[in-house]
């Protein structure tokens, strides 16, 4: 059966991207042409909240293709997620110019600030838009096949690659946070203005990047559905189950991982990248392993190697995420750690698999009549 077949044949795919749509279509409506006094209107807070949601899918989409199926247990996604943002962020604060406190046409108030003299070369370019979107693509592809060409070939695996993984956005992040390295320190980069001469604070402006948003998420997940139902699929699904006998019988195993997991890396970096303009900042924290662990966690609930699930696992914690830290602050990453500690003990495929489970139970008894 051929891989369009396989997306035929995707009920559950095909449900997701019809919410997807309705989503996509309401949210939008909702917002800009419903009055503000009504009860159905979306305030740009909600629509923000949504949007932000909707990049951790993305994200989660990611994960869940090199974890789910090929076995990467990447403890460093991260950090691929992060600068895409830091990409898109450099763009956005070349655009502020002249308006920053500091009204200096080509450097950024940070820098001003730290009595720099100068814009530093790997800023160059950014000012450009079609320049900052291939960066947000290009640069967590060729982190994610530096690191994975030597790691891979090594034949590092399991816990060992997982821990690596986590090494590399720790160390990030500790890069991130000096001040030398002219991204903004511990602050990061923020006061975005507008976006290809467009306000980031009009209603209209968030809805666009709310509806991109959701494009990417769809085109994602319809990548990764046709990635892992065609023959590279499989045996990327293969390496996961047998990765010693598929090589033995002949696949080179290193460079499908490294195929895999670089793709991944671009698919996070572009996550990151329309995360930055809805969330208003990006600061070293994006690259905190513990937001990595936590990507796992999202996984792991909505149900690994399900594609959809994943999408499922990301909206669950996060809303849960969004309430909890208002209404019991100290008590979400206890909340969090029993989660994944219910989920791996008890529901091994996630929430999809305990859907899978009851949509089995309720169709036994009638199974059993029509036999009868």
């Amino acid at each position: 059966m051929n891989s369009l077949a396989f997306i035929r044949s995707d009920r559950g795919g095909h449900i997701f991207l019809g919410l997807l749509a309705a989503v996509t279509l309401v949210v939008p409506v909702l917002s800009l042409m419903v009055p503000e006094t009504s009860a159905l209107h979306l305030s740009s807070y909600t629509v923000t909240l949504v949007g932000k949601y909707l990049c951790f899918a993305l994200l989660a989409l990611a994960l869940d293709l090199v974890w789910g199926y090929c076995g990467i247990l990447s403890l460093g996604h991260g950090a691929f997620f992060a600068l895409g943002g830091y990409a898109m962020g450099m763009y956005l604060m070349r655009q502020i110019g002249d308006r920053g406190v500091y009204g200096n046409p080509e450097l950024p108030d940070f820098m001003v600030f730290l009595n720099w003299k100068e814009l530093p070369w790997y800023w160059f370019g950014f000012d450009h838009f079609w320049f900052a979107m291939v960066m947000v693509v290009v640069v967590p592809g060729l982190l994610a096949f530096a690191f994975g060409w030597f790691a891979f070939r090594s034949r590092v695996t399991g816990v060992y690659l997982s821990i690596i993984t986590q090494a590399l956005t720790f160390a990030l992040m500790l890069a991130f946070f000096r001040n030398e390295m002219g991204f903004g320190g511990n602050n990061g980069l923020t006061d975005f203005k507008d976006i290809l001469g467009f306000n980031l604070q009009s209603d209209a402006t968030r809805a666009t990047i709310f509806v991109l948003s959701a494009l990417a998420l769809g085109l994602g997940y319809i990548a990764c559905r046709y990635i892992v139902s065609s023959k590279l699929g499989r045996v990327v699904t293969a390496i996961r189950d047998a990765e010693s006998r598929t090589r033995f019988i002949g696949y080179q195993v290193d460079n499908y991982k490294l195929w895999i997991f670089t793709f991944s890396a671009m698919l996070a970096g572009i996550a990151g990248a329309l995360y930055v303009p809805q969330v208003g900042i990006i600061n070293p924290g994006e690259f905190s392993p513990l937001n990595s662990i936590e990507l796992v966690v999202w996984v792991a609930v909505g149900g690994r190697a399900t594609l959809y699930g994943a999408v499922l696992g990301a909206f669950t914690v996060n809303y849960a995420k969004t309430y909890f830290t208002a209404a019991l602050p100290d008590v979400w990453l206890f909340a969090l750690g029993a989660l994944f500690v219910i989920v791996t003990m008890f529901l091994p495929r996630g929430l999809i698999g305990l859907l899978e489970r009851i949509k089995v139970r309720r169709g036994a008894p009638q199974l059993a009549e029509r036999k009868s």
